[in-house]
C-alpha cells in the first residue's frame, strides 16, 4: 500500500506544471423554458481569460447559433400593378438564431479568412443558397434572409458589446425574443490575439417549451390530423355559440 501511494504521488505533477486554461466561460442558465406567458428573456454569459504573452489581454468574441433550418425566399416584382412571385431561392442550413458579441469590431480582430473559417459575423456565414431565379443573384437573397430574420429579432443587426470588468473578467447579455425557436443552441466563445483564435469553448443551451404549451405543441406536431380535426370542431362550435348569442340578442 505504501509503495502504491508513493507511486501515485510521483505521477501527480506539481501545481506549477498544471495547465492553465486561457479561456473559461459559462452561462447563467443552460435552459430557456418557454411557458404560456413567455415574453422573452436574457441569458448572462460570463467568464475569465488569461493574459497573453507580453502581458497583453486578448479579445473575446461570443457567437450564439440556433439550430439550422431550411428557408425558402421569394422575390416579388410588380406587374400591371400587382405584386407577384418572380423568383425563389432555398437555403438548407440557415441558423434559426444568430447573434455576435465582441470586445472590439470584428474587422479589427482578425482577417476575413479567419472570420470565414469560424463563421463569425453574418457576412461570414457559410450558407448553402440555391437560387432558382434568372433575375437575381445569390447575394441579394442572402441579404434578404438577413433582413427577414433581423425583423423577427432572430438575427442581430449589430455586434453587441462585451463588457470587461477587469483585464481578465468579461460578461455580456444575450436576448432571446418571445418567438425564439426551440432546440439546442451552441454558444461559442473565442479568445483572439494577434489576428488568430488562440482558444475556444462551446457550451450548449437548450430552448424548450414546458407546461401545457409544450403538450399542445407536441400534440400538434405528432398528431397533426387529429389536431386539425379538433381545431375545426372548436371553430365550428365557437361559430355556433356566437350565432346563438346574437340570435337571442
Amino acid at each position: 500500500m505504501k509503495r502504491l501511494l508513493l507511486l501515485l504521488v510521483l505521477l501527480i505533477p506539481a501545481p506549477s506544471a498544471w495547465a492553465v486554461e486561457p479561456l473559461v466561460a459559462d452561462l447563467s442558465k443552460h435552459l430557456v423554458a418557454i411557458t404560456t406567458g413567455f415574453a422573452g428573456t436574457d441569458v448572462l454569459l460570463f467568464g475569465a481569460i488569461e493574459e497573453m504573452d507580453g502581458g497583453k489581454a486578448g479579445d473575446v468574441v461570443v457567437v450564439v447559433r440556433g439550430p439550422n433550418k431550411a428557408e425558402t425566399l421569394r422575390r416579388k416584382d410588380r406587374t400591371a400593378g400587382i405584386w407577384i412571385n418572380s423568383g425563389i431561392a432555398k437555403v438548407d442550413n440557415a441558423p434559426s438564431f444568430y447573434q455576435v458579441a465582441s470586445t472590439r469590431p470584428l474587422d479589427q480582430l482578425a482577417s476575413p479568412a479567419i472570420l470565414d473559417r469560424h463563421q463569425i459575423g453574418l457576412e461570414h456565414l457559410d450558407l448553402d443558397i440555391r437560387v432558382k431565379d434568372a433575375g437575381s443573384n445569390l447575394e441579394q437573397y442572402r441579404q434578404a434572409l438577413f433582413r427577414l430574420n433581423q425583423k423577427k429579432g432572430l438575427y442581430g443587426d449589430k455586434v453587441l458589446d462585451i463588457g470587461m470588468l477587469s483585464q481578465r473578467l468579461f460578461r455580456t447579455d444575450v436576448h432571446f425574443p418571445a418567438n425564439v425557436p426551440v432546440g439546442v443552441y451552441m454558444v461559442e466563445v473565442y479568445l483572439m490575439s494577434g489576428g488568430q483564435v488562440v482558444s475556444a469553448q462551446t457550451t450548449p443551451l437548450v430552448v424548450s417549451k414546458i407546461g401545457i404549451g409544450a403538450d399542445v405543441f407536441d400534440f400538434a406536431h405528432h398528431q397533426a390530423a387529429a389536431y386539425g380535426l379538433i381545431a375545426i370542431a372548436l371553430a365550428a362550435l365557437a361559430g355556433w355559440l356566437a350565432a346563438v348569442v346574437f340570435k337571442k340578442a
